[in-house]
This record gives structure tokens, sequence and C-alpha cells, in this order.
């Protein structure tokens, strides 16, 4: 039971080879967290005393790498588990080991501390790859053989396609379909049927690196390009939403907020969150509600396509003073998308973080068989057209 060997598919185990870096890729529900925990595990047995563990945040660490049903805490013979210390944020084993958390939200936090191994998990959501990578790589200075396991689903970023090409890496990779029999009854056939042939599902589901599709408005440089763009404090606040048609058991609900300053051709625009969810019109009406208070905004926009006031009566059964604006829709997705995408083509749009399913949905929007819904990039558009395209919006309290 507790012998990885027994169970692993081959591309869960390292490969052979004198590899500094091993990137295993795989799609959602492949096993990768499990062959991570797992490398880290024989590793300690080895003899590794110092191991860092690197996650997209803290709470990634503590919630998959450590505590996750696949991870380190979870694995392993019971009486060779490691124990979590929450105050110092590091997991030590039995034999002396010790296992540190660190967050890629946070590169200069791997400055100082030496490791003789490391495990990154989900390497292409972190917000600064490359240069997190860089501070990890720096510190695998310790035994006389220091590697580093690099766990992740694929997305076409320059950090992950550097990687894949440079000398030193050995790269596996490993559907969701292999994995099927650990996985709950049907995910894989559901799934299967709402994206079959879809970017999203080459990509969550075969673990594929997809390259931006052509005839995509969005490509993954454009979204570099506004990840790396200079921050600045909005002076208009706009939470922006595309309902989801029906009771929202299907689609998502896309809820985005944004910012902008200056005007005219002057006029900047910031994408401050992605707040979209599947839930149903209570549900999201609350986020919508949330996320209006948190970002200090001026005004709600949401498409009326989808049931004009009674889209307004429900995001005012949220908040009852919600200024909310109703637009509606007059030319087809990606005729309405065009402007949108020229802005990020112009240099025009900054992003305040990574949001990779706002992210995959842009760069797979407007190409040919594309299926998903742009949920997301729907709300995005209707966003930076009431924040650039319509000017400032009159700036609204309840005294």
């Amino acid at each position: 039971m507790y012998d990885w060997g027994q169970w692993a598919e081959e591309a869960q185990t390292p490969p052979a080879g004198g590899w500094r870096i091993w990137m295993f890729m795989g799609g959602r529900g492949a096993g990768k967290t499990r062959a991570g925990a797992e490398w880290v595990r024989a590793q300690v047995a080895a003899g590794a005393q110092r191991i860092a563990l690197v996650g997209p945040a803290f709470q990634d660490v503590r919630e998959v790498m450590l505590g996750g049903p696949s991870g380190l805490l979870s694995i392993g013979y019971p009486h060779e588990r490691p124990s979590y210390e929450v105050s110092r944020r590091r997991v030590v084993w039995p034999g002396g080991a010790v296992g540190y958390a660190f967050s890629a939200e946070d590169p200069d936090g791997l400055r100082g501390p030496q490791f003789d191994a490391a495990w990154a998990d989900e390497f292409a959501a972190w917000a600064r790859p490359q240069e997190t990578l860089d501070m990890l790589r720096l510190g695998l200075r310790l035994g006389s053989d220091p590697r580093l396991v690099i766990t992740t689903t694929p997305r076409a970023i320059a950090a992950v396609r550097d990687l894949i090409k440079a000398p030193g890496v050995a790269v596996t990779r490993l559907t969701t379909m292999k994995n099927q029999f650990n996985l709950a009854p049907g995910f894989v056939e559901a799934m299967e049927a709402q994206y079959a042939g879809s970017h999203l599902a080459r990509q969550e589901l075969d673990g594929e690196l997809v390259e931006d599709p052509d005839g995509a408005l969005w490509t993954r440089a454009l979204i570099e390009q506004a990840l790396r763009a200079e921050h600045f404090e909005p002076e208009r606040i706009v939470v922006a939403v595309d309902p989801p048609a029906g009771d929202g058991s299907g689609d998502a609900c896309g809820i985005i907020v944004a910012g902008a300053a200056g005007e005219g051709r002057a006029a900047r625009a910031i994408v401050l969150a992605d707040c979209s969810l599947h839930a149903g019109p209570e549900a999201w009406a609350a986020q919508v509600a949330r996320a209006f208070e948190a970002h200090d905004a001026d005004a709600v926009v949401a498409e009326a396509n989808q049931g004009g006031d009674m889209v307004r009566a429900v995001l005012q059964a949220g908040a009852r003073d919600l200024p909310v604006r109703l637009v509606r829709a007059s030319r087809g997705k990606r005729a309405r998308a065009e402007p949108a995408a020229a802005l990020y083509a112009a240099g025009r749009v900054a992003h305040a973080g990574r949001f990779t399913a706002l992210e995959d949905q842009m760069c797979a929007f407007g190409a040919p068989g594309e299926r998903a819904s742009p949920d997301r990039v729907d709300a995005l558009v209707w966003a930076l057209a009431a924040l650039i395209g319509g000017g400032a919006e009159p700036r609204l309290r309840r005294m």
C-alpha cells in the first residue's frame, strides 16, 4: 500500500539520467501532487536534510503540497510522516530533515536559505515564475547532487517554454485519462463531453503545452506585457458582470474588477481581480457586492442581454444600493472584444496579478472551433469599455 513504485505510472517517477530539473506536466487529476510528494519522500529517505517547498501561495503549500490527500502529511508509512510546525511554516521528519514552505508571490523570501532538494508545484500558475525560479535555483547548493522537481499543469507562458528547452531539464507528461481510476466516477467523461476538442481540454485534461491558437485575439506575449506593465492607482473602478444564462449551474458568472486613470488617448486600465464563479443568482450577486465593497468601486456594469431588469434586481438583492448600469450587446462577441484586445496591443492595460482562468480564456477567444464560454472575457470587455471607452462614471455614495 505504501510502495509508490507499485502504483506509479512511468511518467510519475524520476526519469533516468543526470538531469538537474525534472518537470512533470500533466492534466488536472493526473497525479502531479502525488508524484512530487513521493519524490520528496524518497529524497528524505536517501538523506536529504533541507528541502524547499514552493507553491503559488503559502495557502497552496499548506492545503495541497502538505495537507492534501496526496500531500506530504498524508503519504508513506504513518511512523515516517513529518509533522507540521504552523508558526515556522515548515515540516519536520522524524529523522531530522526539514521542509520549508515558500510562496512564489515573494521571490525574495528565497534569498539566503540553501537546500539539497526542492519541489515546486503549479509553476505555470506562479505570479512571478522566472524570478522565483531563479532565486530557488541559486539556493540549491547543498549536498552532492541537489535537484529540483516541478509539477504543473502546462501553460504556454515564457518561463515554461524556456525551461523545457534549457539544458539539464527532463520532461515527463501524463493525461488525466491515465489516472481516471483514482478520480470521482464519471469526472473524465463529463469533462470530455463539455470541453472535448477545445484549447482548455488539451491543456487541462491532456496536459499539452498549447501555444496560442491561430485566430485568437490575445496572445500569451500580450498578457506577459500586461503583467510587466507599471501598476498605478486607478481614479475610477468598476465591477463588470457577465451573468450566466439560466440558474448558473452551467456557465460561470464572469465578474471582473478593473480600474482606470487618465482620459482619452492617455487613459490606462488595470485589471484588479477576477471574482468569477459557478453559482446560482443569489451567490453570484453576493459575490459582486463583496467585490464592489472590497475594491471601493464606483459602479457595477452588467450585461442585460440575459434577463434585462431581472439582472439589476438580482444584483440589488445582494446589496440594495448597488449602483448598477446595464449594458446591451448589439454586436457579436468578437467585434465587441476587438477594441479591448487593441488596448492590450497598445500597452494600455496592466494586470495587477496572474489570473490564470481569465488568461486562458483570453488566449483561446476567437480561435476557430473554440467552444468554451468566454464568461470572464465578456466581463473584461465590458469593464474596459466602461472605463476607457465610456470615460469616468459618476461617483455615488450613500450617506
